[in-house]
């Protein structure tokens, strides 16, 4: 997929499970080979990418959360990378 649009709708992918790894105080993206850190804003994100929720909603959710503005971009730049490494999928 090219770069993903607003109204698509990431979920993690095939073969990874994010989860809270208290060991390392932050989430983890869990694959057969090994574990992904993530850092605060990249753990956020991949928390809200549940396959119901557009990278729209997404933005807006954590524009809310965090009382931020302009989130877009980083958001954006973020699935596309997710995407990349097939951290995230879209139907």
């Amino acid at each position: 997929m090219g770069a993903p649009l607003n109204d698509s709708v990431p979920r993690i992918g095939a073969g990874f499970r994010l989860q809270w790894e208290p060991a390392q105080d932050c989430q983890v993206l869990l694959y057969p080979e090994g574990m992904v850190k993530l850092n605060g804003s990249a753990g956020e994100i991949m928390k809200r990418c549940d396959g119901q929720r557009s990278v729209a909603v997404i933005v807006t959710d954590l524009e809310a959360a965090f009382s931020a503005s302009r989130l877009e971009a980083e958001v954006l730049g973020f699935v596309q990378l997710a995407g990349q490494q097939r951290w995230l999928v879209w139907d």
